[in-house]
């Protein structure tokens, strides 16, 4: 296998860059250019000399095989971070025999393939980089951390212990069987079914910790839903006008709110119109807000909303600032004058913080998938087994239990799904 090199650390002008070597080659061809290496997971002081000129003095770290990150022998340059003295350090690299840049995630595609990370393992590592609300670099750390790997490997050492009492039986007549043997399969498989359903059920709570909320502003023109937006954002993301339909296209912008992402929808004020243009944005409105996870329906005096509020909307009355309310149980906020806009976010993110309670690891749809199908199989064994019937049908439910956790973990049947995956990484990650 080729020795690879890259920069691991951001492009552009740095107080310090990191450039990784892994493979066969990386102590000989470091070596070369730094005139030696320390010992082992040792840091020392280096210079870098290439065709007799020297290039940088740079702090050089070297891991032995099975105890770096790939799995494979490592040296890590931590030089210079110009832009300069990075692209002279990577052509020292490239000219020395056997080294090549790396590819996009090719260094953690060789830490899967040496078995220092499971692909659970691998996703959580390329959420974690993505990471940018604190509940999604938990989330992507916990994953990242094995737990949900170690999760699955548990389950298939049930499995495969139901597998073994129950092949125990195939041995025995009816009359011979142990007493109690079934009835333990059938213990292991009632625990298995309730562990990996309740991992499925926090599955659509994690998805939204990953991939965010939509939170949809809906209601009639001029009801201030532009300027509810902008405040919220904290700048002029949409356009504001006292003429009706001055918003006609869903405006889009992304947010943190308690630390989960979400993605605020301000959609056209709906009402009947003419204007072709206009109804066509009065449709996406809709159709937006309809499948928004959340939305926020502001008014000004009659009520009028083309969606029936579900639970956990939002009923706000707007432009506080403009006539005086009464005693009301619904918020009452002003863009203009920033009147109960916190008590809005904050009655916001207690709704995101219940959504997202009792989240699991399953952070993909991968995982749902791969989950689902051993729920089904579980459920069949359980059924069959108070049943009665034949064992040799339970046996081949667990089987197919047992292999949705090995692909869980990446062992079996993901090749054609690593490309896609590892083609998300930075080169040098």
């Amino acid at each position: 296998m080729d020795t690879i090199f890259a920069l691991a650390s951001a492009k552009g002008k740095s107080g310090i860059a990191v450039v990784r070597v892994s493979g066969e080659n990386a102590h000989q061809a470091c070596s070369v250019i730094c005139g030696g290496l320390p010992s082992p997971r040792s840091a020392g002081l280096r210079k870098i000399r290439h065709k007799g000129e020297f290039i940088d003095e740079a702090l050089v770290l070297a891991f032995e095989a099975g105890k770096s990150f790939t799995g494979e022998p490592v040296v890590e340059l931590h030089i210079h971070g110009s832009i300069a003295t990075t692209r002279a350090v990577l052509v020292a690299l490239g000219d020395q025999p056997g080294l090549r840049m790396a590819e996009p995630g090719e260094f953690t595609r060789r830490a899967l393939e040496n078995g220092r990370l499971d692909l659970t393992q691998v996703e959580g590592l390329a959420d974690l980089i993505d990471a940018e609300t604190e509940a999604q670099r938990r989330q992507a750390l916990a994953v990242m951390s094995g737990e949900l790997g170690k999760r699955a490997k548990s389950w298939r050492a049930d499995l495969v212990q139901a597998l073994a009492f129950l092949d125990a039986t195939i041995d025995f007549s009816e009359e011979e069987i142990p007493d109690g043997l079934l009835g333990h399969v059938l213990e292991i498989v009632d625990r298995l079914c309730e562990s990996v359903e309740k991992e499925l059920k926090g599955g659509a709570a994690a998805e939204r910790i990953r991939d965010g909320f939509e939170v949809a502003i809906v209601g009639e023109p001029n009801v201030g839903k532009s300027s509810l937006l902008n405040v919220l954002a904290g700048r002029d993301a949409a356009i504001t006008s006292d003429i009706a339909g001055t918003t006609r296209d869903v405006i889009e912008v992304r947010m943190d709110i308690g630390g989960l992402p979400v993605t605020l929808l301000d959609t056209a004020g709906i009402r009947d119109s003419d204007d072709v243009v206009e109804q066509i944005g009065v449709s996406r409105a809709i159709e937006r807000a309809a499948a928004a996870d959340i939305r926020i329906f502001l008014h000004v005096g009659e009520v009028r909303f083309p969606l029936e509020p579900r639970d956990g909307d939002l009923v706000v009355r707007a432009k506080a600032d403009l006539a005086h309310h009464g005693a009301t149980d619904g918020l009452l906020i002003s863009a203009k004058t920033g009147l109960g806009v916190e008590t809005l976010i904050d009655r916001l993110r207690e709704v995101l913080t219940q959504r997202v309670a009792g989240s699991s690891l399953a952070i993909r749809e991968r995982h749902r998938q791969i989950l689902g199908n051993a729920s089904c199989a579980l459920t069949r064994a359980r059924d069959g087994l108070k049943s009665g019937v034949l064992v040799e049908l339970v046996s081949d439910d667990l089987r197919v239990a047992a292999m949705s956790m090995e692909m869980l973990i990446g062992k079996v049947g993901v090749e054609d799904l690593l490309g896609e995956i590892f083609s998300r990484f930075c080169i040098g990650k």
